[in-house]
């Protein structure tokens, strides 16, 4: 199934991994730039040198977003032509930059993305980033996690990033596909369901005593009512109704 296309979509921030440390993790942030139609990947000094088909085996046929990547030696270099530039943290540092939740973080990417172009950095899998490193951001990007278990995935931080910039860019919030159009029962044959359920009962004694009768058919009422049920749920109902209308047979199970 095909994507729906945004219009005028902004240039999408760079993702820039200092010295990313596993094949298998670069791969997975391909992946999930891919998934929301990122495509600038930087890497600084990859300990396992680059490429790497580990990478490759894991991004899930995101090949044009490692294709495309570029290696650099200092993270200044990779941020050299960009404009507006984020470093993603869980620790609080001793410092006075802006820290942003990733919902505004990507809003401002979003504005931004007119004047120049705009990127995000991400840290070592072990620890991250050093206060230098985060020194060469305009701001900080941090994620609501658990405080006590602050710790993500490189992958799963860019996935995070990758969607909030996304939403941001879609301000309609338009969804990828929508559910098939499913409309609702018309009343005559919600009343028709009444009529049949309430004469199954009816041959079941089950309005019992008698002078209850009118309270439990308008409690039966009021809760098939609320369900709001479409016509293809109606019919379904009706055919229950209909097998149990006929003779059971002995199927070896005792329900309770």
């Amino acid at each position: 199934m095909s994507d729906i296309p945004f219009t005028s979509m902004p240039a999408p921030p760079a993702i820039i991994l200092v010295e990313p440390q596993m094949g298998e993790n670069i791969g997975m942030v391909a992946r999930a730039m891919a998934n929301f139609e990122l495509a600038d990947l930087r890497l600084v000094k990859p300990r396992d040198g680059w490429p790497n088909e580990k990478a490759r085996a894991t991004a899930s046929r995101a090949d044009h977003v490692l294709d495309a990547a570029r290696v650099f030696e200092k993270l200044e270099d990779a941020l050299a032509d960009l404009s507006l530039v984020y470093a993603t943290t869980a620790r609080a540092r001793d410092s006075y930059k802006p820290v942003r939740g990733p919902e505004e973080a990507a809003e401002r990417l979003v504005a931004h993305a007119p004047a120049g172009k705009t990127g995000v950095i991400f840290g070592r899998e072990k620890y991250g980033l050093e206060n230098d490193e985060v020194g060469l951001a305009d701001e900080i990007v941090t994620f609501p996690v658990n405080p006590k278990f602050a710790s993500l995935n490189i992958a799963q931080a860019v996935l995070l990033v990758s969607y909030a910039w996304r939403n941001a860019s879609n301000p309609s919030k338009t969804p990828r596909f929508s559910a098939p159009p499913n409309p609702p029962a018309e009343k005559a044959d919600l009343y028709r369901l009444f009529d049949h359920l309430e004469a199954m009962l009816d041959c079941r004694n089950y309005f019992f005593p008698p002078e209850k009768r009118e309270a439990l058919v308008q409690n039966l009422r009021t809760m098939l009512t609320k369900a709001q049920f479409s016509e293809q749920e109606v019919r379904s109902l009706r055919g229950v109704l209909k097998s149990l209308d006929r003779p059971a047979q002995h199927c070896g199970t005792d329900a309770s």
